[in-house]
């Protein structure tokens, strides 16, 4: 493994809790990119369990924050964090199996998808929230398979998939959906870091300067967010342009034929 500097670690993991704390997700899609160039981890297996085990903390951290404010809508919650479990396993696991090259390719076109996708218009609310019933339940377990298997194969906490998976399968408002959504983050990312970590692909140091950094990102970002409460639209675009940005440096360093530096391989 490699033995990057503090202050890096500390930055990256400032970065991440930060914009979790500013919209509510986006900071498990950049922890591997930004393990892997800014911190300057060289396999990105490490990075993707390294980066999941610093996002499940903090996930749980600002869960703990949502729920003393009613944020979080348990029997939704709870199966869709269950469910997705198996998939984040499931995923994990055949994550491992792949290239490191191929995986962060891949990664960087899930990246470019979610930047897409969040410049999309959405409702500020959702419809009316659905009684918790056998169908509820059933849409809740499916929306949380789909989302764990693609959170354990990448290697990123979720958020951006399973907020809007909740307000399709439940009818929860925005909010709502955000304060459930991260329990459902914690645990995939705690499911994933542990398949990574058997595999000896979890860098145990940087992962505790990441949770120290993102702790304290995550209070300046939730902040911020509050006096910027009105332009959450605004808000939304600027994080896509960002991810959209990362995802194109992330697969221009992992086409095939470059090196990772860029240049071309002979």
């Amino acid at each position: 493994m490699t033995d990057p500097s503090l202050l890096p670690a500390l930055g990256a993991g400032g970065i991440v809790g930060f914009v979790l704390g500013l919209v509510g997700g986006g900071g498990s899609v950049l922890a591997t990119p930004l393990l892997l160039y800014l911190v300057g981890i060289e396999s990105p297996h490490v990075a993707i369990g390294t980066g999941a085990l610093a996002v499940s903390i903090n996930a749980y951290a600002n869960l703990a924050l949502h729920a003393r404010r009613g944020h979080v809508r348990w029997p939704h919650a709870v199966v869709f964090a269950l469910v997705g479990t198996a998939g984040a396993l499931l995923g994990s696991s055949l994550g491992l199996l792949v290239d490191g090259r191929r995986l962060l390719f891949l990664f960087g076109l899930a990246m470019a998808g979610v930047g897409v996708a969040m410049l999309r218009r959405r409702p500020a609310t959702a419809g009316a929230l659905r009684p918790v019933d056998l169908r509820s339940g059933l849409a809740t377990a499916a929306a949380g398979a789909v989302t764990g298997l693609a959170s354990g194969f990448f290697g990123i906490g979720g958020g951006f998939l399973a907020v809007p998976a909740l307000l399709l399968a439940t009818g929860m408002s925005t909010i709502g959906a955000v304060g459930s959504s991260l329990l459902a983050v914690g645990t995939f990312g705690l499911a994933t870091a542990l398949t990574y970590a058997r595999a000896g692909q979890v860098d145990w140091m940087i992962a505790a300067e990441l949770v120290a950094g993102g702790l304290v990102g995550g209070v300046l970002g939730m902040l911020l967010a509050v006096r910027l409460s009105g332009h959450k639209a605004a808000l939304n675009r600027i994080l896509a342009a960002l991810v959209l940005t990362v995802a194109a440096y992330v697969l221009l360093h992992s086409l095939p034929g470059l090196d990772p530096t860029g240049t071309a391989r002979p």
